[in-house]
């Protein structure tokens, strides 16, 4: 499961959720008008569309293997060129909306996407596939942080303000969910179904764009670390793709050996361009704050886990159990229901426990549904014994953890770097669920391309597994620190 964290240079105030119920009196402060609630329904419908296309693909990956010839290697990347294009440039993408206006970057954004995705649906060529996915994960870099953007700006700080967050916030897990179902029906008449369908929906959006949203100024200052977003970026792909064709090119061949040294490299420019430019993406002074490592190193146990799982499952399911599209979205959908609904109650558990607490138990949740699976699962697994308590679980970590990470990465810092925060912890999430995923991928191709039983995903599951229980000692390890201070007046 793939979920935006948008950031932008704004302060958004954590509050618990808004109980208040759409069409409701407007908040006191902000008169709701029509326009006001169609540039709200335009930024979720976008987000809505995000995690609607995300789960539909991911559906669909066994089918667009067969047709098109693609390995389970080749599969990876219409997942990781997604992820890598959003994460390389996500924080860029927020910076971009405020020096050349942000209903600029949306729309233009908004229309790469709709471009990319018709040509996903025509294209019969997997290579030209992962370049239009690698696309709309680019458009969705500069989309996400601006939708934000727009929405904080539209919308006065208070009541009304977090009321919209609060509708806002339950559109991606709700287009995630609508999407397994739909991706399932899609897939069934044709994989490319699941490509074309974003089209209308991202058009009608665009539309609605261009008469709603509310023109902007530019800033007058401050300028672009074009330099850091592409050592970044193509460091990033390059580690990836090194992770990934390593096995079968061998750890010593020169290739794979220069492969290494360059992405080190890139990288390494990357942290020196971050202490030179003066408007850097990620001013490295902030790794200082313990709660943001922490942050960044559960997201990347949450997501890095997750979406490799999720992606095992999409070919387990029809490839070894030979499940239906529609029957294996419907097995995932759990996950889907339990996140759209618990997640606007966690800010009052947030509030009551600590964001501490509940990042722990979505560990505890994660690390049991993916030992669960292990122990259950085979080449006949029973639903209701292995797959729904998996799911269950699953989504319910993703439900605590999710929202307690991006709380806890912001707790605390300046409001000049909340964006800053959000952004980072967001593109650690993706960076690490890429690198996770292509190690993971070449586990599972390890086995012969595809064994036709579960032991071909086995060593796959155990590293997911074990990357959740080190998630979840690193979390715990600071909270027995604290109970072991001795108490001073």
């Amino acid at each position: 499961m793939h979920t935006h964290v948008l950031s932008c240079d704004v302060t958004i105030t954590e509050t618990s959720p808004v109980t208040q119920e759409p069409g409701a009196a407007a908040p006191a402060g902000q008169s709701w008008t029509p326009r006001l609630w169609g540039v709200l329904a335009v930024l979720c419908a976008v987000l809505f569309l995000d995690g609607l296309d995300v789960s539909m693909v991911g559906v669909a990956l066994p089918s667009i293997g067969t047709e098109l010839g693609l390995s389970t290697t080749s599969l990876q990347w219409i997942v990781n060129g997604y992820v890598l294009g959003y994460g390389g440039l996500l924080l860029l993408g927020g910076r971009t909306a405020d020096l050349l206006g942000r209903r600029n970057v949306f729309l233009a954004a908004l229309g790469v996407f709709a471009v990319a995705s018709l040509v996903g649906g025509l294209v019969d060529n997997g290579t030209l596939l992962i370049v239009t996915r690698f696309v709309k994960g680019l458009a969705a870099a500069f989309t996400a942080p601006t939708a934000l953007s727009i929405l904080t700006t539209t919308f006065h700080e208070g009541p009304a303000r977090n009321r919209a967050l609060s509708i806002f916030s339950v559109f991606g897990a709700s287009g995630y969910s609508s999407g397994l179902i739909l991706g399932g029906l899609l897939t069934s008449f044709g994989w490319r179904w699941t490509f074309l369908t974003p089209v209308p929906l991202a058009v009608l959006a665009l539309v609605a764009g261009i008469a709603l949203i509310p023109r902007d100024k530019r800033a007058d200052e401050g300028g672009h670390d074009l330099v850091g977003a592409v050592t970044l970026t193509a460091g990033m792909l390059l580690a990836v793709y090194t992770v990934v064709s390593a096995p079968e090119r061998g750890w010593l061949d020169p290739v794979t050996l220069g492969s290494i040294v360059l992405a080190v490299a890139l990288l390494v420019a990357f942290v020196i361009t971050e202490n030179k430019v003066r408007h850097p993406l990620i001013r490295l002074g902030i790794l200082r704050v313990g709660s943001i490592v922490r942050a960044n190193i559960s997201i990347i146990a949450l997501f890095g886990s997750f979406l490799s799982f999720q992606f095992m499952m999409t070919l387990y399911l029809q490839d070894v159990l030979h499940w239906s599209p529609l029957k294996m979205a419907m097995a995932l959908l759990p996950i889907g229901l339990l996140v759209a609904f618990a997640s606007p109650f966690v800010g009052k558990l947030i509030t009551r426990y600590g964001t501490s607490r509940l990042i722990v138990s979505s560990m505890v949740s994660l690390s049991l549904g993916y030992v669960w699976f292990l122990s259950t699962a085979g080449d006949s697994p029973k639903y209701l014994v292995s797959v729904l308590p998996t799911m269950l679980l699953l989504g319910g970590g993703f439900a605590f953890g999710f929202s307690s990470i991006m709380a806890q990465a912001t707790d605390g810092i300046e409001d000049a770097e909340q964006g800053l925060a959000s952004g980072l912890v967001q593109t650690s999430g993706q960076v690490g669920a890429a690198l996770v995923l292509a190690v993971v991928t070449a586990l599972v191709a390890s086995d012969g391309q595809g064994s036709g039983d579960f032991g071909q995903f086995h060593p796959g599951v155990n590293l997911v597994t074990g990357i959740a229980v080190l998630g979840l000692a690193f979390n715990v390890l600071p909270l027995l620190g604290r109970r072991r201070q001795p108490k001073h007046a």
